[in-house]
């Protein structure tokens, strides 16, 4: 790990952020390719799998995101948290912007459940896209924080911006398997669902390189941004992780599943961080 480090703390941080974030890409195309191998998914895994990633979201939201984004703002008491408060507030509100006119349809729902302004397009299409708004906001914060490294702020560190790029990969590993085996079950090819499985995060280093080139320029940003890519993916959890969980028997893996994945994330920027 500490190669890793080093490796990283000798790249230009914009660079790191694309690196970083197609590690996160490989990782979904990795799960996805499970497809290959397995005729199909417990239910109760699946559920377990989609808590976990929920857990990982909510915990990188604040320990790598909301605290040293507060941490790094300037002034005293209510001054030093407006930042966080507006950039949350903005994050939660452009997730659910997309939301609203992104044709999509979450995993494990009817097509008479899909969201979104109203087209032709196929299931499939529909349930990738889901995922993708996923990941909208998992890119932002890689890229963001690997951003601040860029700007030289000392509350945003190489293993800071490492181990939130580690945690998304690794919860992100079960999300493409999450979008590969539906698919297939409902008669896609093993190679079309790997396929769309994999696609769902090409958004991932997209975001990131954004993310971190805007920072880079406009350094006192980091602090609103740092807090909308929480916000946006707290939105996300709160609006269709933890419903797509809440739909059959298995509600209490589910939730093991995001206690556990809070925990490793904990973990991972505590320890890196």
């Amino acid at each position: 790990m500490e190669g890793i480090l080093n490796y990283f703390e000798s790249i230009d941080p914009i660079l790191g952020a694309l690196y970083a974030s197609l590690f996160t890409w490989v990782l979904t195309a990795a799960g996805a390719a499970l497809v290959f191998f397995f005729r199909g998914m417990n239910r109760a895994l699946l559920d377990g799998m989609l808590g976990f990633t929920g857990g990982v979201m909510v915990a990188a939201s604040f320990w790598s995101l909301l605290a040293p984004g507060i941490e790094m703002s300037p002034g005293e008491g209510f001054v030093k948290v407006i930042p966080a408060a507006v950039g949350f507030a903005l994050g939660a509100l452009f997730i659910y912007g997309l939301d609203k006119v992104l044709p999509h349809l979450h995993i494990n729902f009817k097509d008479s459940e899909k969201e979104g302004v109203k087209t032709p397009w196929h299931r499939t299409t529909l349930l990738v896209l889901a995922i993708a708004l996923h990941n909208i906001p998992e890119g932002l914060a890689v890229g963001v924080l690997f951003g601040g490294v860029a700007a030289g702020m000392p509350e945003a560190t190489i293993g800071g911006a490492v181990a939130l790029a580690l945690g998304i990969g690794i919860q992100n590993f079960p999300e493409g398997l999450a979008v590969s085996m539906p698919l297939r079950r409902e008669g896609v090819s093993k190679f079309k669902s790997w396929w769309y499985g994999q696609l769902s995060a090409i958004v991932e280093p997209i975001s990131a390189v954004i993310g971190a080139v805007a920072v880079t320029f406009f350094t006192p940003l980091l602090p609103y941004a740092l807090a909308f890519a929480a916000g946006a993916m707290i939105f996300v959890v709160v609006e269709e992780v933890i419903p797509e969980t809440q739909r059959d028997k298995f509600t209490d893996i589910a939730v093991l599943g995001f206690i556990g994945g809070f925990i490793v994330m904990m973990t991972l920027d505590v320890g890196l961080g």
